[in-house]
């Protein structure tokens, strides 16, 4: 874990302006931090979250071989990176709407963290929303691990609120295979998204809490595709 420097200012590295808005990495005490139209999203200093995104996903699992995994958000690329590391998931599918963010990761400053994963022949990126995504691919995955908020009630626009909704709900259930695992991370926890999830057919509906350094735990919301 790299530490902060607080009296160090950020550094602007790149700005870039898309169809979603403004995002920005910064550099700040050693530090790369992702910045959506304003709202802070994350950085490099732990990842200790988005790790057990990826390990709560497979140990809800039911001990399938090379189950397939969707990730929804690059970001700095904890979770995919974190994937790759573990020969047991199979296809590693991340999709990400910001052109930016995969371009840090192929030939920027976040290549340093995930250069391996991204040559990882399990691994593919793909540039697009991840709600229309999900609403019109007929793929279907073993485990979706979904952050690309800071959760099912904080969304970073608007534009996300639709995967947190039961029409949302319900393509995740879709691209679900039977006994698939339904990963939502959070920095606080939702029971109005627990029963949303529930009234989607959904079953074993739980949140575990993750321990962080500082403030209140984060979550992830977990639940299983009926089989």
């Amino acid at each position: 874990m790299i530490e902060t420097c607080d009296h160090e200012a950020p550094v602007v590295l790149d700005r870039r302006e898309g169809p979603y808005g403004e995002v920005v990495l910064r550099g700040h005490g050693g530090l790369l931090q992702i910045i959506a139209n304003g709202t802070f999203l994350m950085d490099t200093s732990d990842g200790r979250s988005e790790r057990l995104l990826v390990d709560a996903a497979l140990g809800a699992l039911d001990g399938r071989a090379a189950p397939s995994v969707l990730i929804g958000g690059l970001g700095v690329g904890f979770s995919l990176t974190h994937a790759a590391a573990d020969p047991r998931w199979g296809r590693i599918v991340v999709v990400e709407r910001e052109e930016a963010i995969i371009g840090w990761h192929r030939a920027g400053p976040l290549s340093a963290l995930s250069e391996r994963a991204l040559g990882d022949p399990r691994t593919e990126i793909l540039h697009t929303d991840l709600v229309g995504y999900l609403r019109r691919t007929t793929d279907t995955y073993d485990a979706l691990c979904l952050d690309i908020d800071n959760g099912p009630d904080w969304t970073v626009d608007e534009s996300n609120d639709g995967l947190y909704s039961p029409a949302g709900l319900a393509s995740c259930h879709d691209r679900l295979t039977p006994g698939g695992v339904l990963a939502v991370w959070s920095a606080r926890p939702s029971t109005a998204f627990e029963e949303r999830v529930r009234n989607s057919g959904f079953h074993m509906v739980r949140t575990e809490e993750i321990v962080v350094a500082r403030g209140v735990p984060d979550v992830v919301h977990l639940a299983i595709r009926a089989a």
